[in-house]
C-alpha cells in the first residue's frame, strides 16, 4: 500500500477507499481540464498556508518545514473566492437561466461603486465599465458553459487567481437579497477544481523534502543523471531556485491588472469578500488531499521541469501554456509511473516500468502504427491492473466493491489516463478505435523546452531523455524496448525508419542542425548560452 504525504490523512470512511484515489492520491479527476490543473496549483502557490498552525506566505514552505514536516499534520491553505470579480467578468456572458435576481442586483451596486469610484466626466463611465469587462472576460480560462461563478480565469497574474465556487440553485430559490445570497455558494464542493492542482502542488513538496544523497542515487541508478544539471540534483537548490522562479511567474503581469482585478474585487464592495474568504478574523482555510509519498521520482522531475519553464525566455502566455502542458503530462506520468510500481519489478525508474509507442502522425509505418495501439491497450490494462493490487483490494469494502470500481476506472483509472491524453493530443484519434500515441507541435515544443537544460543537445539524447522522462519512444532501439513491453516480443525490424518524421518536425521548426548524416543537434530557443550548464 502507497504511504500518503503527508503521512496518515487517509480515512476509511470517505473517498479514500474508491481504490483509484487509494494507488494515486485525493485525487486526479476526469472532468478537471488542463488549464483547471494549472489553475488549481497556482491557486495554492499564491494563496495563505499554513502547516500545524505555522503560517507562511511563499510559493513554497520554508526548507526547514519541508524536512521535518510535523506528523499528522495537513497542509491548508486560505483560497480567494473572487466572487465580486466573477460576477463582474462573466455575468453576461452566462446562460439566462442561471442569471438569479439576487445575482443581477448585485452587479447593478458593484456596477455602481466602480463608476463612483472614476474620475471622469459625462457619460463615459459607462464606456469604460463595458471596456473593463470586456477586459476581463477575455481572461476567461475554463468553464464557459458553466453558471458565472464555477468559471475560472487564465491564471496570468494572481488577482485572477480564484477558489471553485458551486451556486446552490435548488435550495436558493426564495433568496431575494445578495447577503443572504451568499450562504449558498459553497466553496468546497471539488467538482471542477478537483483537487488535481493539490495533488502537483504536494508532489513538489514531497520531491523536494528528500535527501540530496538520495536524489543523487536514484538519478544515478536510473540513468537521468545526465538529464539533471549538477545543481538541479541538488534539492536544496532546486526548492530555493522554484520558490523564487513562482514568485517571479506570478509578478510576470503588468501591475495594473492584478490591481484592477482586486479593487473590482474587494475595494469597491468588500462585505462578498469578508463573508466567502474569512472566518472570523482569520483567513478562512481549506485542507489539501495527499500524495503517495513512493512517487517523489516523478515529482522531482516536475519541479526540474517547471523551474526550466519558468525560466526559459518566452512571453507569459507563451509560458502558461507550456505549464498547462507540463501539469496534464505530469499526471499522465503520475498514473503510469505508480501504476507501474504494482504490476511489474520494482524499479528506481518509473519510465522503465513502461513505454508510450510513438508512431508518425500520419501512420504510415504500420507496424510501428500497431505497436503504438498494443502499447495504448497495455497502459490501460496495467492501470487497470494496478488498482486491483490484492492489498489494494482488501481494503475496498466488499458490499461497495463493484460500485467503487467502476468509479475508480471511469474517473479516476486508465479511462482518465485516455481522455486527458485526448486533450493533450497524445492520443488520436479523439473517437472511435485504433487509438495510438503521436506528437503534436505543441508536444514537441514543450519537450523541447523541458528536457534541454542547456541551448542544445544531440538528437539521439534528446530521444533519450523523451524515453527516460516518460517513456516515449521514437526510434528502432526504443521502439523495441516498447515492443518487448507490451507483447513479451523484441522486435528489430520495422519496415523502415521510425523517426524520420520526428527530424522534419524539428527541422520544420527550424530548431534542428544536421552535423553530419550520423548527427544532428537539437536547439532550445528559449535557452540562452548564459543559462546553459
Amino acid at each position: 500500500m502507497p504511504n500518503p504525504f503527508p503521512e496518515e490523512l487517509v480515512n476509511d470512511d470517505n473517498q479514500d477507499l474508491n481504490p483509484a484515489i487509494q494507488l494515486f492520491g485525493r485525487r486526479f479527476f476526469s472532468d478537471q481540464t488542463t488549464i483547471e490543473f494549472l489553475v488549481e496549483l497556482l491557486l495554492v502557490v499564491v494563496s495563505r498556508k499554513q502547516v500545524d498552525h505555522r503560517e507562511f506566505d511563499t510559493p513554497l514552505p520554508p526548507y526547514e518545514l519541508l524536512s521535518k514536516w510535523p506528523r499528522r499534520c495537513k497542509l491548508e491553505y486560505a483560497p480567494k473566492s473572487r466572487l465580486n470579480l466573477k460576477l463582474f467578468s462573466f455575468f453576461g456572458s452566462s446562460k439566462l437561466d442561471t442569471r438569479h435576481k439576487s445575482h443581477r442586483d448585485h452587479l447593478k451596486e458593484l456596477d455602481d461603486a466602480i463608476m463612483s469610484n472614476m474620475m471622469v466626466t459625462g457619460d463615459r463611465k459607462e464606456n469604460i465599465l463595458k471596456t473593463l469587462e470586456n477586459l476581463f472576460l477575455g481572461f476567461q480560462g475554463a468553464g464557459s458553459q458553466r453558471t458565472w461563478c464555477a468559471q475560472s480565469f487564465v491564471p496570468i497574474c494572481e488577482g485572477l487567481i480564484a477558489g471553485e465556487s458551486i451556486w446552490r440553485q435548488s435550495k436558493a430559490r426564495d433568496v431575494e437579497e445578495w447577503e443572504e445570497a451568499l450562504y449558498y455558494f459553497s466553496h468546497n464542493q471539488w467538482l471542477f477544481l478537483a483537487r488535481g492542482g493539490e495533488v502537483l502542488y504536494l508532489q513538489l513538496c514531497n520531491a523536494l523534502r528528500q535527501k540530496p544523497e538520495t536524489v543523487t542515487a536514484w538519478a544515478e541508478a536510473s540513468g537521468l543523471k545526465d538529464s539533471f544539471t549538477r545543481d538541479e540534483m541538488n534539492p536544496i537548490w532546486l526548492h530555493g531556485q522554484l520558490d523564487l522562479a513562482l514568485t517571479d511567474l506570478m509578478g510576470a503581469c503588468p501591475k495594473t491588472i492584478s490591481e484592477l482585478a482586486e479593487f473590482i474585487d474587494s475595494g469597491a464592495e468588500a462585505q462578498t469578500t469578508e463573508r466567502t474568504d474569512r472566518q472570523g478574523n482569520e483567513p478562512r482555510y481549506t485542507s489539501c488531499g495527499w500524495c503517495p509519498e513512493e512517487g517523489w521520482q516523478e515529482g522531482y522531475l516536475f519541479a526540474v521541469e517547471v523551474l526550466r519553464l519558468c525560466r526559459a525566455e518566452v512571453d507569459l502566455m507563451d509560458r502558461l501554456e507550456l505549464l498547462e502542458v507540463a501539469c496534464s503530462m505530469q499526471v499522465l506520468r503520475s498514473l503510469a509511473g505508480q501504476a507501474s510500481r504494482y504490476t511489474a519489478k520494482p524499479s528506481l525508474s518509473m519510465a522503465k516500468g513502461y513505454r508510450l509507442a510513438i508512431s508518425d502522425p500520419g501512420g504510415h509505418n504500420l507496424t510501428v502504427k500497431q505497436i503504438s495501439r498494443a502499447s495504448v491497450r497495455a497502459i490501460e490494462k496495467m492501470i487497470y491492473d494496478a488498482i486491483r493490487h490484492p492489498d489494494i483490494k482488501r481494503r475496498v469494502p466488499k458490499p461497495d466493491h463493484l460500485k467503487l470500481y467502476r468509479e475508480a476506472d471511469r474517473r479516476y483509472g486508465h479511462k482518465l489516463f485516455i481522455t486527458l491524453a485526448k486533450r493533450l493530443g497524445l492520443i488520436i484519434p479523439r473517437r472511435g478505435g485504433g487509438m495510438r500515441f503521436v506528437l503534436t507541435e505543441r508536444l514537441l515544443r514543450f519537450l523541447v523546452m523541458t528536457l534541454i537544460p542547456a541551448n542544445r543537445l544531440t538528437y539521439d539524447t534528446f530521444k533519450l531523455l523523451a524515453e527516460t522522462h516518460y517513456g516515449l519512444a521514437f526510434d528502432e532501439s526504443a521502439l523495441s524496448r516498447a515492443s518487448a513491453w507490451v507483447t513479451g516480443i523484441r522486435i528489430d525490424s520495422f519496415g523502415g525508419a521510425t523517426d524520420e518524421w520526428l527530424q522534419d518536425m524539428l527541422e520544420a521548426a527550424g530548431i534542428l542542425r544536421r552535423l553530419s548524416d550520423s548527427c544532428a543537434l537539437v536547439e532550445n530557443p528559449a535557452m540562452s548560452d548564459r543559462q546553459g550548464v
